[in-house]
């Protein structure tokens, strides 16, 4: 992977949902990619791929740099619950390549079903 790449979301970005989320698991305390997740984050991508890259995003200061930008607004205070968003969630859970995406989208239909409870 060149430089550029790992330096901006513009790489990430070209990433299909699968392989983005798995990216976005992988990445460990002191990354470095907050610039990159918030490239992400700011992107069009599924609400669930933009929230699971602002919860990576280690300076959350930057975040809050973008209080008046919808999107991040409601990375900030939105949980999933609606149905599209639990179609999506159950598609990666069955269709993932990758065992950390099905790992991210069970954890996420548990916590929306115990909310549901």
């Amino acid at each position: 992977m060149a430089m550029q790449d790992r330096r901006s979301g513009a790489g990430w970005l070209a990433l299909s949902d699968d392989d983005l989320i798995d990216r976005v698991e992988n990445l460990q305390p002191g990354h470095g990619q907050d610039q990159a997740l918030l490239d992400v984050v700011g992107s069009r991508r599924h609400f669930f791929v933009r929230q699971l890259a602002a919860r990576k995003i280690e300076d959350a200061k930057l975040l809050h740099e973008h209080w008046d930008d919808r999107q991040v607004g409601q990375i900030l205070v939105r949980g999933l619950s609606r149905v599209e968003d639990l179609q999506y969630l159950e598609r990666l859970r069955t269709e993932s390549r990758h065992e950390r995406v099905r790992r991210a989208a069970e954890v996420e239909l548990k916590a929306i079903a115990a909310k549901s409870y």
